[in-house]
């Protein structure tokens, strides 16, 4: 499976997208996201797809810093607990070892290297993926909130000493200038920011030792907790349920793998796919026929089934009885078995 980012990494992208003319809904149709994934900042989407909407926007819209425009949006909360654990660092310098050891919860094909001299303190952009280098608007787009997270531990007025990029300069260079308040150096052997050594003992006034050794517990308890293929997928199941539009297919391309993956992992863990969408149907179905204004040939094909004929026999043997008759209230006994009742 290819490397996985929170979904909270988009939560900006509708607002940048139409501050430069664009549809954010049919962007990210394009690279085949849904904007329901913005609701559920916690889902895991793949690196590949983030890239192509960030490469895909700027294209379209012309915007060449499109990358830096997401960043300048972002902040801590992006990161979700890895934002909390940084925030509660005693010293910039903890702060930013903290955001390099845990940077993979949120984000697991991003890597930062921190590397001190007497004078100078190196925090080294690495992104993996299959080409040589990450394309520029994923570098502008992480290297950003990365200069953005280091700026906010000191407030609106610090400045790097140096930032570099591995890319040729834009046509705008003054942008990127203005954005990191630095000297830009384009070209160069690698991604960077480069900032005072003494910077690294500045003291946070809000940091909370207690709050952040019970953060950094609970963040290395979610390392050690083996993968679970069996949640990751029914959690993108829920999500694509909601959107209607959930197959095993748009499953994969969600996780960037085959459905033969996904039906292979699922077995080892003891459930199927099928288990997965018939639990997933069965909540959401009990919500969507509440509403007795909405057509049950809508729910039917919202939920994947090929007619509405079909979503009946499977909703009488789920539960024991008719819609009509759930929704009149008539329902069989807890302690009947669906299959009994029906």
């Amino acid at each position: 499976m290819t490397d996985l980012i929170r979904s909270a990494g988009l939560s900006c992208y509708p607002e940048v997208a139409r501050s430069v003319g664009l549809d954010p809904r049919q962007m990210m149709r394009k690279v085949r996201l849904s904007l329901a994934i913005l609701d559920k900042p916690d889902t895991p989407i793949a690196v590949p797809a983030l890239r192509r909407l960030l490469e895909l926007s700027a294209a379209e819209s012309g915007a060449e810093d499109f990358g830096l425009r997401l960043a300048e949006r972002g902040g801590l909360t992006n990161f979700g607990a890895v934002g909390l654990i940084v925030r509660e660092q005693a010293t910039v310098g903890e702060a930013i070892e903290a955001f390099s050891r845990f940077i993979h919860v949120h984000h697991d094909g991003m890597k930062l290297d921190v590397v001190r001299d007497k004078q100078t303190v190196t925090v080294t952009l690495h992104l993996r993926g299959r080409q040589p280098t990450a394309p520029r608007q994923s570098i502008d787009m992480a290297l950003g909130s990365v200069h953005r997270i280091i700026q906010s531990l000191f407030g609106s007025d610090w400045r790097p000493q140096e930032v570099h990029l591995h890319y040729p300069p834009p046509h705008d260079r003054k942008r990127y200038r203005d954005f990191y308040g630095c000297r830009v150096i384009f070209n160069a052997e690698e991604d960077a920011i480069l900032l005072s050594a003494h910077d690294m003992e500045r003291l946070i006034p809000s940091a909370h030792p207690l709050i952040a050794n019970y953060l950094r517990k609970r963040i290395e308890a979610i390392e050690n907790r083996p993968a679970s293929w069996e949640e990751k997928v029914d959690e993108v199941v829920r999500l694509l349920l909601a959107s209607g539009d959930c197959t095993v297919e748009r499953v994969a391309e969600h996780l960037a793998c085959t459905r033969r993956t996904i039906h292979r992992h699922l077995a080892e863990a003891g459930t199927s796919f099928s288990a997965i969408l018939d639990a997933q149907r069965a909540d959401l179905v009990i919500q969507l026929i509440e509403d007795p204004g909405r057509p049950l040939a809508d729910i039917a094909a919202q939920l994947g089934f090929s007619a509405q004929s079909a979503m009946a026999r499977w909703f009488r043997g789920r539960f024991g009885c008719t819609i009509t008759d759930w929704r009149k209230g008539v329902r069989p006994p807890a302690d009947i078995p669906p299959a009994s009742a029906a």
